[in-house]
């Protein structure tokens, strides 16, 4: 426990990375791995048909994608390593130490990437008919590029979610062939290349006008292109999903439609099931019938990739807890071998920024706020997104809580609730902490800038 812990109370640690972390996926998959090889597509048809406006058109889409990866998706990417560090550092520090090197490559392909990006969209104008060739040649090697960087940082996930052989042989090679990457990244390539379709789909009927002679036909080659990948998309996903172990596998229901809406299940797959069949039939409708597809329906599907894309990330998430890396750290940041110690010692004893390592009645709240700091805010806030105070409330109601009720909880939690790591501290900790949780009922809302877990917690 050598890391201070940071904790924003109300928006939650695990939201916060949540909303960096999807948005960045969405900006990665549809306007960088897949919209690449679409753009190059798209110029090589301008090339094949000699066509001033189909090469209009490409420069178009790769404009939107240039400002938007540059911008957006570049701040998502450093900012999933800042509040990841932020928030689990021991998780981020231990990944590190097993991918550095495939996280050295991934860095230098990045960088190849940025410039290669930057070549393509700032030589489009300029390189003219007679290098057209080699500059397609260069939208190839960009596309190739962008794939790659999601394919080593796929590896990364995938060994998050199922570490495979790698506690037994400690290798770099068994982290990297863990049995979730190969599934992942046949997924996760089929539906990069369908959202960018989808994306660009989006965007022809604002960059090309109702009599520009392109848009019809521009219409039908990217709903065919993503048609093409949507089959794909599914054997992938349906290869990733017999990869997954069983007892991930269970955890599916709570994984899509939380707790709280759980009698939920079979409608939110129902929506799940319609999403795919509208982008299915909008593809259909572009193929065949381009001339009367309505601007709408070109909006619908991809706002509902959207969705699809927001809760895969928070599915694949889920699903792998209680652990943060699978069978090596749990989700509160505390590896699984270092349990035994801090359950006889304490983790107060073995923590580096905390105010009190022993417990006495008179440092008891102030003890539980940091053992709750320490050991829960990881997933949860006291009255906040997931706050503990709702949690409670839902099981012992209005009326005072009782410390040995809420300690009985805490001691039981992850046989009743498996996705939650069991209890990481003593007897002590125990106590302390379910003192503190009872006291946080009767508190007002949490203050910030305090050093107690988010909550003003009065001495004694």
């Amino acid at each position: 426990m050598d890391f201070p812990v940071f904790h924003t109370d109300f928006f939650g640690n695990r939201m916060l990375i949540a909303v960096i972390a999807i948005v960045h996926v969405i900006v990665n998959h549809s306007l960088a791995v897949g919209a690449a090889p679409l753009v190059t597509l798209l110029e090589w048809r301008a090339l094949r048909q000699r066509s001033e406006d189909w090469d209009k058109l490409a420069y178009k889409v790769l404009r939107v994608c240039f400002v938007i990866t540059t911008s957006v998706g570049a701040l998502t990417g450093v900012g999933i390593w800042f509040s990841a560090a932020l928030i689990n550092p021991a998780a981020i520090g231990s990944l590190i130490r097993v991918f550095f090197m495939a996280w050295l490559l991934e860095w230098a392909i990045f960088v190849l990437e940025v410039c290669l990006i930057l070549a393509y969209f700032l030589s489009w104008n300029t390189w003219g008919r007679k290098y057209k060739r080699l500059h397609i040649a260069l939208g190839g090697l960009l596309s190739l590029f962008s794939w790659l960087t999601m394919a080593i940082i796929v590896a990364v996930l995938g060994f998050m979610m199922h570490s495979g052989q790698w506690a037994a042989e400690q290798s770099f090679l068994s982290a990297v062939l863990n049995p979730i990457y190969l599934p992942q990244l046949a997924f996760r390539t089929p539906l990069a290349m369908a959202a960018a379709g989808l994306f660009t789909l989006f965007l022809i009927p604002f960059l090309t006008d109702r009599s520009d002679p392109v848009r019809v036909a521009a219409i039908r080659l990217v709903s065919l292109w993503t048609l093409a990948w949507m089959p794909l998309c599914l054997l992938g996903g349906w290869w990733y999903w017999g990869a997954i172990p069983d007892w991930m596998q269970q955890l599916h229901p709570v994984a899509l439609t939380t707790m709280g809406f759980g009698d939920w299940y079979r409608q939110a797959v129902f929506f799940l099931g319609f999403s795919g069949a509208v982008i299915l039939a909008v593809a259909l409708w572009g193929v065949c019938f381009p001339r009367r597809l309505p601007r709408w329906s070109l909006v619908a599907p991809f706002v509902l990739l959207v969705g699809l894309l927001g809760y895969y990330e928070r599915v694949r998430e889920f699903i792998r807890k209680p652990y943060v890396i699978h069978e090596y750290m749990y989700a509160n940041g505390i590896r699984v071998a270092d349990y035994p110690l801090l359950q006889e010692q304490g983790i107060l004893r073995h923590a580096t920024y905390v105010a009190h390592r022993e417990i006495t009645e008179e440092n008891r709240f102030a003890c539980g706020a940091d053992v709750f700091r320490l050991s829960c805010t990881r997933c949860h806030t006291t009255r906040g997104i997931n706050g503990v105070v709702q949690k409670f409330a839902k099981l012992y109601g209005g009326e005072p809580w009782d410390p040995d009720d809420v300690k009985l909880t805490l001691r039981t939690m992850h046989v009743s609730r498996p996705y939650m790591p069991p209890f990481p501290g003593n007897e002590a900790e125990l106590d302390a902490l379910s003192h503190y949780l009872c006291r946080l009922q009767t508190l007002p809302v949490p203050l910030e800038g305090d050093q107690m877990g988010g909550v003003e917690v009065p001495a004694g």
